[in-house]
């Protein structure tokens, strides 16, 4: 692993985009050759995200071949909820950009079998050929994910408990209304 420390989160944000982008056109996806992502959501990837955006708009960079897998999502909030994961995505990044939208899989936290959801989505990284790049962000108590802090590293994807710590953190989405944030999650394991 290499350790990038940068000035600020802009410095942060383009260096990551930059990254990513050079990532992809090195690969050369291609019809039935896709470059497969891994995404994260929350405060910290908008940056990136919005830069990556600017690369497709000045025509530096496609996502035409690219499939994309996300890290989370709720289970039990509406998937047109404007804290669900489904929206922070596509309003934040997939709406910008030139992805095909069967390409842009996200957990649904509204599956009627939860656990058919988790092998299904399970089934489909591994249909994709695994997954190229992995864009995570560690939370303050070193969660990924939705992967609480002692989380099995052998852990695939499944449904969550969210500790009462992440629901404290998460209440700011939710106008510090606790009753109002999720108590439940799918996740990608560690």
């Amino acid at each position: 692993m290499r350790l990038v420390i940068l000035e600020d989160y802009d410095q942060a944000s383009e260096w990551a985009a930059k990254y990513i982008c050079n990532r992809i056109i090195q690969f050369k996806p291609s019809q039935g050759r896709y470059f497969t992502l891994g995404l994260p959501t929350g405060n910290t990837p908008l940056g990136c995200y919005k830069k990556l955006i600017e690369y497709h708009r000045n025509g530096d960079l496609s996502f035409k071949y690219v499939k994309t897998f996300n890290m989370d999502e709720y289970v039990g909030l509406p998937r047109n909820h404007p804290e669900s994961y489904h929206s922070y995505m596509w309003n934040n990044f997939f709406k910008h950009i030139d992805i095909d939208p069967n390409n842009a899989h996200i957990l649904d936290g509204n599956a009627p079998d939860l656990q058919a959801e988790c092998d299904a989505f399970e089934k489909k990284i591994e249909e994709a050929g695994g997954i190229d790049l992995f864009v995570g962000g560690i939370g303050p108590d070193g969660h990924i994910a939705f992967n609480e802090p002692g989380s099995s590293l052998s852990s695939r994807t499944r449904l969550k408990t969210l500790a009462m710590d992440t629901i404290l953190a998460n209440a700011k989405y939710f106008d510090g209304d606790l009753s109002k944030v999720p108590t439940m999650a799918l996740t990608v394991g560690v």
